[in-house]
């Protein structure tokens, strides 16, 4: 490279950090903002006490302020970024509500879970689900960017991917998590366990179907096991339906379904030896 082109490439970077719409450090932002609601939200959550413990008025103060340098970095006005916060502080108790029966419907359906504090601390399931309600209620407010960073951030401490447009309903337990998807227009009822390696995607990818339902919606009291697979807006899984592992569902099953792989057993006549054949 010569020192010509050096100079052209560093006027170009300068360009770009003058003219990017983002936040400096915003992913950085996003963590910092997330964990200080979770610490508000639970005590699992919170820094290790100080000589001098912060009121819940000042933390609430502090997530407020954090909230409003975010959107005012991001373009909005002052008074805007202000009523936004403000509005988001007013969703806490609700979060917390939706998120104590997220923990406590985790720990009924894990028969390997302690207690609900072993949830809190040490399920990466009930990590993304948190995450999740956080963005979901950002997105409804309709701030840019900061909902889409704070689902990364989940995505990449525990390998659960939720869009944070998805809609999902009260009491949903995840179990183990890894792997799971659930896209953007994606709809979860109320009292659902996922299993690790789930999706619930669309059948197209194509973006001029970005404003249409392209995600599967899962009625209430549904179970769905490990890497099981359902895709596209017409599948619609009934209420009370269980869907076993390694499943691949692309169409609506009626309530109470029960859809597994069948098995069967044949013996080979040459080899007398046992072949097993697996079949949806």
């Amino acid at each position: 490279m010569t020192v010509q082109a050096l100079d052209d490439f560093g006027r170009q970077v300068e360009r770009a950090r003058a003219e990017h719409g983002a936040p400096v450090q915003a992913r950085r932002l996003a963590e910092h903002f997330t964990d200080a609601t979770l610490a508000l939200l639970f005590p699992h959550f919170a820094e290790p006490v100080s000589d001098r413990a912060s009121s819940v008025n000042e933390e609430l103060s502090r997530l407020c302020g954090d909230l409003h340098e975010f959107l005012v970095a991001l373009g909005s006005a002052a008074d805007e970024a202000k009523q936004l916060s403000s509005s988001f502080l007013l969703e806490l108790p609700e979060l917390q509500s939706a998120l104590q029966d997220d923990a406590q419907a985790t720990w009924e359906a894990d028969p390997a879970a302690n207690s609900v504090d072993e949830v809190l601390l040490a399920y990466p399931g009930f990590f993304a689900i948190a995450c999740h309600r956080i963005a979901h209620q950002l997105c409804a407010m309709e701030v840019e960017l900061l909902p889409r960073l704070i689902t990364e951030y989940a995505h990449r401490e525990t390998g659960v991917d939720i869009h944070p447009r998805a809609q999902i309903g009260r009491s949903l337990a995840i179990d183990h998590g890894t792997g799971i998807v659930v896209g953007e227009t994606a709809v979860i009822g109320n009292r659902v366990r996922l299993y690790q390696g789930v999706t619930l995607g669309a059948l197209s990818v194509r973006k001029d179907l970005a404003s249409q339902k392209r995600h599967p919606t899962i009625e209430d009291d549904v179970v769905i096991y490990a890497n099981a697979t359902i895709l596209g807006g017409e599948a619609v899984i009934g209420t009370g339906s269980v869907i076993g592992g390694n499943v691949w569902l692309t169409h609506a099953v009626p309530p109470g379904s029960i859809v597994t792989h069948e098995e069967a057993v044949q013996r080979s006549r040459e080899a007398g030896e046992s072949l097993l054949e697996y079949y949806i």
